[in-house]
């Protein structure tokens, strides 16, 4: 497999919440981290130096190229807290419809705030998105 730029490392993950200036987005991503943790069972891992993932798959495109990404995961950027929901939004859009506010990238849910959010929908979309990464990919707990 091929290196990618963002691995998972043993960088200190309450150090790195701990750096994150907007106090908001600190707190927000704690929480979500405690979701994580709670519906995967996997323990909170570093993937570069702005991200938070749990557990990994293993990925070939058709390309050929490979590589390790982490199944489920979050970065508190300046501008919103990054949701990582691999397998992208389409298999959820019962959910999405009831998310409330947000933004969405191929695979990213950015939310400004947990309150904008209901997080029993929240909670079942990242169980929903591992569900379908374990069933599509080789994995690990990282």
């Amino acid at each position: 497999m091929s290196d990618a730029k963002i691995q998972p490392n043993d960088s200190d993950v309450d150090a790195f919440l701990a750096s994150v200036d907007n106090e908001k987005r600190r707190t927000d991503a704690k929480t979500v981290i405690d979701m994580m943790t709670r519906i995967t069972g996997w323990q909170a891992r570093m993937w570069g130096k702005t991200m938070v993932g749990f557990g990994a798959y293993d990925y070939v495109y058709e390309s050929g190229h490979s590589g390790r990404a982490m199944m489920v995961g979050l970065s508190p950027r300046k501008g919103s807290l990054a949701i990582y929901i691999m397998p992208g939004f389409k298999p959820f859009v019962e959910l999405m419809a009831k998310l409330g506010k947000h933004k969405t990238g191929k695979s990213c849910l950015y939310v400004n705030k947990l309150e904008d959010i209901d997080l029993a929908v929240l909670e079942d979309l990242i169980a929903g998105s591992v569900d379908i990464m374990k069933d599509r990919h080789s994995w690990a707990e990282a």
